[in-house]
């Protein structure tokens, strides 16, 4: 008898440790409701002054990354670990489960939604010119021929003005946007071209204060949107629904004033959110 009551009591101490873990496991879903210590990976750009920047001594700014952590406080997380996400990498870090979401200047296209749904979309940019502040000769993309334009190499933003726009500009393209703006500020470029959002990142930087301008010209329209796994529906509606609160009480208004107010960044007005309708 003493053996059987042995066994039942250690039969009833793996079943008590068997629910408690079922109960941790449900407790690290995005329920939104309160589980201690929750922690969330998202991916973020770490170079893009505005959007996403480690800054050196480790923290973390931007737009994205204030949407980031409004995002992640609305799902119930109390901390946030954030992972650098390189463009070309972010459909597979969703798709590995590296990250559970990314907020990272993500346009939502087509080709991207065959490998990984979106929220939002959150922010609605447009491909513009960033100029020295003293230079009034580009007005307009095709003032672009015959003058050295800067971009990332692999661009489409740069392809966008060499192959419709001003085919006879003389594109540099190098590894990263910051080689751009220093060479805007030396004067061996007279342009940079990718998203307004980005270009006023940079302009708003109290290093560059006063140095650039945006020419406010719309040559494409992005629509960043939250990437997510492809068919988690539960977690898309969730966001969506944060992104909608993050619009009506004010928040979003004031990220993009933080973020991009010093460059007089004309932003669009809040997109609606229209992914997973």
């Amino acid at each position: 008898m003493k053996v059987l009551k042995a066994g039942a009591a250690a039969a009833t101490v793996v079943a008590l440790a068997l629910t408690a873990t079922a109960c941790g496991g449900d407790s690290d879903k995005d329920s939104g409701s309160s589980g201690g210590d929750k922690k969330v990976v998202v991916g973020i750009k770490f170079d893009q002054p505005g959007i996403g920047l480690k800054t050196p001594d480790g923290k973390f700014t931007g737009f994205d990354v204030d949407v980031a952590n409004y995002v992640a406080k609305k799902l119930g997380y109390d901390e946030v670990e954030f992972k650098q996400a390189p463009s070309a990498q972010r459909e597979t870090m969703i798709q590995n489960g590296d990250v559970k979401f990314i907020v990272a200047s993500y346009s939502i296209n087509d080709k991207r939604k065959a490998k990984v749904d979106f929220a939002g979309p959150y922010l609605l940019a447009h491909q513009d010119l960033l100029v020295r502040a003293d230079d009034n000769s580009i007005t307009k993309a095709e003032d672009l021929n015959n003058k050295k334009l800067c971009s990332v190499t692999g661009s489409t933003s740069a392809q966008n003005v060499k192959e419709k726009l001003a085919p006879k500009a003389d594109l540099q393209q190098v590894g990263g946007y910051s080689e751009c703006v220093t060479g805007l500020e030396n004067k061996s470029v007279d342009a940079l071209t990718t998203d307004d959002s980005i270009l006023a990142g940079y302009a708003a930087q109290p290093q560059f204060k006063g140095k650039f301008k945006l020419v406010g010209l719309k040559l494409s329209d992005e629509h960043y949107g939250i990437g997510l796994k492809k068919g988690d529906k539960e977690l898309q509606t969730k966001i969506n629904a944060a992104l909608q609160d993050m619009v009506k009480d004010g928040s979003w208004d004031k990220f993009v004033k933080a973020n991009f107010g010093p460059a007089n960044y004309k932003n669009e007005p809040a997109p609606q959110v229209t992914e997973g309708s």
